[in-house]
């Protein structure tokens, strides 16, 4: 007994909330001024003409609102969670985001249940931005943090999201998607958790490991991946979606981690910066046929209306991924900052 209180105080240290980020637009001006008060009105969202697929104000916004269905924020009352004027604000940010998000990534016609599994194989196979390989092969350490730094705003919380389409599912789907999460959240291990793998790269790598503690560093463009799983996975409409996410996501994960781990060792990085990627080498190695057969095949078997919505998941989210990736090769090819730091410097 001894042992193990003593091994839940170093996987998860005591309980602490991060505080509300810095405003970034008149959006975030809105709710931030409004979270640090009693739950109560909150007018309409501010007009914004920038892109609703990464646009920094929103996306913040839209992070937030979701956050407080999570772990919340240090100063902000949790009654704010379901308070309906919160609820109708998101929306509407939820509205544009959605909006833009079938604009660009709907599969248009009828779709034929048969041809969706190929389909899906189709985009995972998809060549995107090379991140994954400029990282084994190319990136500096400087890279590296960014890079561990961005991903910090899901993988801290990963398989969270999806954990709200449980409930959505039943059958064989619902068996896949437990299975998958199981492995997710350690096997039964709290120190095999994902995110608790996670936090130990952070350590091993000298960045803080406190969940959210870089939100305020964290560009619109990261966000949207990862506010794309939380709507997903927050309305049951929306279930095919968060299936046809789930299934692209595993089955491009465990080659783009294996080039990141490999990565890391070229630095000179052990186990315990590795850990997280090689962990997801080999369990996405199995989840990806989990994800496509009985997830995404056994939602199509009960539902076959459902078949663009899975589409439709997995085409938003190799986008909007893309769309990250491409972001930070760029910066990096400039020279520039991909992180909201402090006067613009790169962390090192």
């Amino acid at each position: 007994m001894t042992v193990a209180a003593e091994s839940s105080v170093a996987e998860f240290p005591q309980r602490w909330e991060p505080p509300l980020p810095n405003s970034r637009g008149p959006i975030t001006e809105v709710l931030f001024k409004a979270l640090v008060g009693r739950p109560g009105a909150l007018g309409k969202v501010p007009s914004n003409e920038r892109d609703p697929l990464s646009d920094d104000d929103l996306h913040l916004a839209l992070y937030a609102c979701y956050e407080i269905h999570y772990r919340g924020f240090a100063g902000v009352d949790a009654r704010w969670e379901w308070n309906p004027a919160l609820v109708s604000f998101r929306g509407q940010l939820e509205q544009a985001f959605e909006s833009a998000l079938i604009e660009c990534f709907r599969v248009t016609g009828e779709q034929d249940p048969s041809t969706v599994k190929s389909m899906l194989n189709k985009i995972a196979n998809r060549s995107g931005p090379p991140l994954s390989r400029h990282l084994r092969d190319k990136a500096s350490l400087a890279d590296f943090k960014d890079y561990i730094i961005h991903r910090s705003a899901y993988q801290l919380k990963e398989a969270d999201p999806h954990s709200w389409v449980i409930p959505r599912l039943e059958g064989k789907a619902k068996a896949a998607l437990v299975e998958v999460e199981f492995d997710e959240f350690g096997c039964g291990r709290s120190e095999r958790i994902h995110a608790v793998l996670f936090r130990t790269t952070m350590d091993a790598m000298g960045l803080d490991s406190r969940y959210g503690a870089y939100l305020d560093l964290i560009p619109g463009v990261t966000l949207a991946p990862i506010n794309l799983m939380s709507m997903f996975g927050l309305h049951r409409r929306l279930r095919g979606a968060a299936v046809g996410h789930l299934a692209i996501a595993e089955m491009t994960s465990a080659l783009s981690n294996k080039f990141v781990a490999e990565g890391l060792r070229r630095l000179g990085y052990g186990a315990d910066a590795t850990g997280f990627f090689d962990e997801h080498v080999i369990a996405d190695s199995i989840h990806d046929m989990v994800a496509l057969h009985d997830l995404a095949g056994g939602l199509l078997e009960q539902d076959p209306s459902l078949a663009g919505d899975i589409l439709f998941g997995a085409s938003a989210w190799a986008g909007v991924d893309a769309a990250f990736a491409q972001y930070v090769l760029d910066s990096w090819s400039r020279k520039e900052p991909s992180l909201h730091t402090p006067g613009g410097s790169r962390l090192s």
